[in-house]
């Protein structure tokens, strides 16, 4: 496993845990979706993961390698570790190239510059925006925004706290579409924090389900997204798509 959770406790104020033990993994190229209600421990996990909270009880491993004390810089360098928050996370007053250069600043020029052209060939909306200002841009456009300039570290592992947040159902696609393009052509392993959890089920590979600070179900993103309890619970109901129908049907069902 790329990345190993196991026993994780931790919380914003002393004695007082948001996350209670909870275990989980993430493994190489893998889409992993953590779903729940608000208040259960989602986003909590990925600031943890990445060292902005500091567990009370617990380990976190990274390649088998313990990042107990080791600070956010360092995991993100060392260990390759990129974390997009949900809110302020992109520089609004600068161009999006600028951006950019701000996630490679420990680069040195050639290769930040290198680095660049390698994300503008991938995701062309960056570079039809590149001399843009980011407060130009839609909520969508800036997601991307954000998860390329996370991506100038050339991470393995890219936590992402709910890139979908007030975007339309247009842009939300587009973002879910990013997502999907950067777990299969770069092998990035993804956790997944989303509200709107079927969508990102769809393109996921495993899920955790998270309900006060503790894992209550996991497994294929498939099943979670068959789950009718599941669904009523936290997907609001939503019917399966007929793509997602098809996916779950037995395969002898399909040669029929």
């Amino acid at each position: 496993m790329t990345i190993t959770v196991r026993g994780l406790e931790a919380g914003y104020t002393q004695g007082v845990n948001i996350l209670n033990g909870l275990d989980a993994d993430l493994g190489e190229g893998e889409v992993v979706t953590v779903i729940g209600p608000n208040g259960s421990g989602k986003s909590t996990l990925l600031k943890t993961v990445m060292g902005y909270l500091s567990p009370s009880a617990g380990s976190i491993e990274v390649d088998g390698r313990s990042v107990a004390g080791v600070r956010v810089h360092k995991r993100s360098i060392e260990h390759r570790i990129a974390y997009v928050p949900q809110v302020d996370n992109v520089f609004r007053p600068l161009t999006v190239r600028e951006n950019l250069e701000t996630g490679g600043q420990h680069l040195d020029r050639a290769r930040r510059k290198e680095r660049i052209a390698e994300l503008m060939d991938t995701y062309p909306l960056l570079a039809k925006k590149m001399k843009a200002r980011a407060d130009s841009l839609s909520g969508g456009e800036r997601q991307i925004v954000a998860i390329g300039r996370a991506l100038m570290t050339n991470p393995k592992h890219l936590l992402l706290d709910e890139p979908s947040a007030g975007l339309s159902p247009a842009l939300t696609a587009q973002v879910f579409e990013t997502v999907s393009t950067i777990a299969h052509r770069e092998n990035v392993a993804i956790l997944l924090v989303e509200q709107n959890a079927a969508q990102a089920l769809e393109i996921s590979d495993r899920a955790y389900v998270l309900v006060i600070g503790r894992v209550v179900l996991s497994g294929q993103a498939r099943e979670i997204l068959a789950n009718e309890e599941v669904r009523h619970l936290y997907l609001g109901g939503v019917p399966m798509t007929e793509e997602t129908k098809e996916r779950n049907r037995d395969p002898e069902e399909r040669r029929a």
